[in-house]
């Protein structure tokens, strides 16, 4: 069966959705294990909030197209966000794992939303531009935060091993 343009790009937009799910279930696990990295904590919350409004926009392009989100895909993604939570939170060098984590899901989503808008025209969506660019703005800052602390969050990890 063929498929357009528009059929492929609500496909992207449920993948998107459930990958927001993802990220949020990862970041609410995340936070409650902060504590001692303050900052990170704090850039994790702000980016929390930001996540939620991307699930949003996500779900109004939906409807915009006539459609609604994927349970099952937005479940497994739930599902796999806390299977690697609690896998890292086993790890010593938990902060470190997320750190890396996050750098690469924040780059996986950053490719989602610029495959989302190319779609755009094609799809006969440009009403879905300007929020799907709202959100790879959000995704772009947060991959630059996280490429520009990755040293010091080792090195906080690294007084905190040698202080404890």
């Amino acid at each position: 069966m063929t498929q357009t343009a528009r059929d492929i790009f609500v496909v992207g937009l449920r993948n998107a959705h459930a990958m927001e799910i993802q990220a949020r279930e990862l970041m609410e696990r995340q936070s409650e294990r902060l504590d001692e990295y303050p900052e990170v904590k704090q850039k994790i919350a702000a980016h929390l909030q930001e996540t939620n409004e991307q699930l949003k926009r996500l779900e109004q392009c939906l409807e915009a197209c006539g459609e609604s989100t994927s349970t099952l895909k937005d479940t497994a993604q739930s599902l796999a966000a806390n299977t690697i939570a609690m896998a890292h939170s086993m790890a010593g060098d938990e902060i470190l794992k997320n750190t890396f984590a996050n750098n690469a899901f924040e780059h996986f989503e950053i490719a989602a939303y610029k495959s989302l808008l190319t779609l755009c025209p094609a799809a006969r969506m440009d009403s879905a531009r300007a929020p799907l660019e709202a959100s790879l703005n959000e995704e772009e800052r947060m991959a630059a935060w996280i490429d520009a602390n990755v040293a010091k969050v080792t090195m906080d990890y690294v007084a905190h091993e040698q202080a404890a």
